[in-house]
């Protein structure tokens, strides 16, 4: 249980990710809609972190930052905005996250062997030809 609950929460978080993304009301601009998601995030951050952390010191926690925090905020922006705008150009919510996940995965192999030193198998490779064949028919 303790190796597949993150996994849990991803796809139930990513569930209620893009049926939010797909809700966002067509007329409001993405990025007012995001300081209120960012709002709620702010918060419930604040109040899981005293939750979870024994005598909890957040500046003293705030020391230990490194430049990952910053870029990954930066990255989250982009994340929700491209969800936003992928449903408002007209991505159906059953296709869009697919191509859009099948082409990470297929870019983050490529970053593995590169920046990590990950080993590229004949069944990743098989796999990454098995991808763009879905791509391929979903895009059909």
């Amino acid at each position: 249980m303790t190796l597949y609950w993150p996994i849990a929460l991803i796809v139930l978080s990513n569930v209620f990710y893009h049926i939010c993304s797909k809700a966002t009301p067509a007329g409001i601009n993405p990025f007012a809609s995001l300081t209120v998601t960012y709002g709620v995030g702010l918060l419930l951050c604040v109040i899981l972190y005293f939750v979870t952390a024994k005598d909890g010191n957040l500046m003293q926690e705030y020391k230990q930052l490194n430049w990952s925090s910053f870029v990954f905020g930066l990255t989250l922006v982009g994340l929700e905005a491209g969800s936003i705008y992928m449903y408002k150009v007209g991505w159906n919510i059953s296709t869009g996250n697919v191509v859009a996940s099948v082409s990470l995965a297929i870019v983050l192999i490529v970053v593995g062997a590169l920046v990590y030193k990950e080993v590229i198998t004949l069944r990743k490779v098989a796999g990454v030809l098995i991808c763009l064949l879905g791509l391929y028919f979903i895009n059909q």
